[in-house]
């Protein structure tokens, strides 16, 4: 009975909007028809009618299922359904009497726009809300174990070693937990790094030959190609690092006499820059060809060669919508998993040299996290602490990205004046 409870509860409340609907317009034509001048249109009272029949009803609903679900209480599907279908019958009939010449049904119908477009718009502010508060409070746990100060200046990262501590069991110095995540941040940087050095010189010089220098025959056979890129898996941008690049680059460092590790922080930085380089060079295509043509034409004008005007003109004016790009490209190679940990491995090593396994923050997280391991060990909530420091090293690429972007945009303005 109650797998059917939902879709009849969706019937009724369609059938009940369309009945309110109908009801508002034809009392809105009635009131007309009696010579009285109305402020909105008939339909328009019929829509108000749904609104506050169907429309409160679901609110109502909602908010009182949000409740529930936060205080932790089970939520009464029948009592909830039951106190939906009052509601609307109530709105219906308080509906009603504002069918009258004196109420603006469309300055109604458009207040409750703007307050769900509002609403639409509080979404992203409370998610982010909600992760800050859900990363935090599980990280002060952590802070309260470990010392915050050892967390991020530690070179050793040793996490498996806390269910021996909590157990009374280290008895030696290697088999004490530690939480040092230098390796861990210095890995993530040097992949992201190696990365963005292939992904953003390789992805704008595509943007840029697309835009102004490639036929339009070429430009549309050859900007889907690149696209398909992004719809490409991970897990085979993995595969890809793990059986072609990594042996290429162990081969190429041998030839220059070099060691290298088959599982080596270069094989998945060249190939996360690859499945990055869609993100830029697509964001850059965009913003390169809304440049207005008259700064192109007025540059040439002036006697300056065709790479001196993309140089000195293109690229300036376009840079706010480049850097975005970057940093786009940037948040995504900080937060690959699959490509690290099928190339470079899950070996926490601070190094300076790519040639060598090495491990990222987002790659712990999973490890931690993962597993018959306590949710309130230390191991489990050291992931929470990591993607804190990780939120707050992302935080301020956007803040610098930030001050970048209008650094460029005052000078573009000024110069345009």
């Amino acid at each position: 009975m109650s797998d059917y409870l939902f879709p009849a509860f969706i019937v009724l409340m369609v059938g009940l909007g369309v009945a309110a609907f109908f009801t508002g317009r034809q009392r809105a034509v009635g009131v007309r028809a009696e010579g009285k001048t109305m402020r909105s249109q008939p339909s328009q009272y019929g829509w108000f009618m749904s609104l506050a029949s169907v429309g409160a009803a679901i609110a109502v609903i909602s908010l009182c299922w949000f409740v529930l679900v936060i205080v932790g209480s089970p939520v009464p599907l029948y009592s909830l359904y039951f106190v939906g279908l009052a509601v609307a019958l109530l709105g219906m009939g308080y509906g009603l009497r504002y069918v009258n010449p004196d109420f603006h049904a469309r300055n109604a119908i458009e207040w409750v726009i703007r307050f769900a477009l509002a609403g639409a718009a509080l979404i992203s502010v409370l998610t982010t809300l909600g992760i800050v508060v859900s990363v935090v409070s599980e990280a002060i746990r952590f802070f309260n174990m470990y010392s915050f100060w050892d967390f991020i200046t530690g070179t050793r990262w040793n996490p498996g070693a806390s269910f021996l501590e909590a157990a009374g069991r280290s008895s030696s110095a290697s088999s004490r937990a530690e939480f040092g995540s230098l390796p861990l941040f210095a890995g993530t940087f040097m992949i992201a790094l190696i990365a963005m050095l292939v992904a953003i010189p390789v992805g704008l010089g595509a943007a840029v030959y697309m835009v102004e220098f490639a036929p339009s025959r070429v430009r549309r056979l050859a900007k889907p190609m690149l696209e398909i890129l992004a719809g490409i898996p991970t897990v085979v941008y993995g595969f890809f690092a793990a059986i072609t690049v990594s042996p290429l680059v162990v081969d190429m460092a041998g030839l220059f006499g070099l060691e290298a590790s088959y599982t080596n922080a270069l094989s998945p930085g060249l190939v996360m820059g690859i499945m990055i380089i869609p993100f830029i060079s697509s964001l850059s295509d965009d913003v390169i060809n809304s440049v207005p043509d008259s700064l192109r034409q007025g540059a040439l004008a002036l006697g300056v060669t065709k790479g001196e005007m993309i140089r000195n003109v293109v690229l300036p004016t376009a840079a706010p919508g480049i850097i975005s790009a970057s940093l786009l490209g940037v948040s995504r190679a900080l937060g690959e998993t699959m490509i690290v940990v099928m190339a470079a491995g899950m070996s926490p090593n601070l190094t300076g040299n790519p040639l060598e396994n090495m491990t990222t923050v987002t790659v712990s997280i999973v490890s931690s996290l993962t597993g018959d391991i306590s949710f309130g060990s230390a191991q489990t909530l050291s992931a929470f602490a990591l993607g804190l420091v990780l939120f707050a090293v992302t935080l301020l690429l956007n803040l610098v990205s930030v001050l970048m972007i209008g650094h460029f945009r005052r000078k573009y303005s000024l110069s345009a004046l």
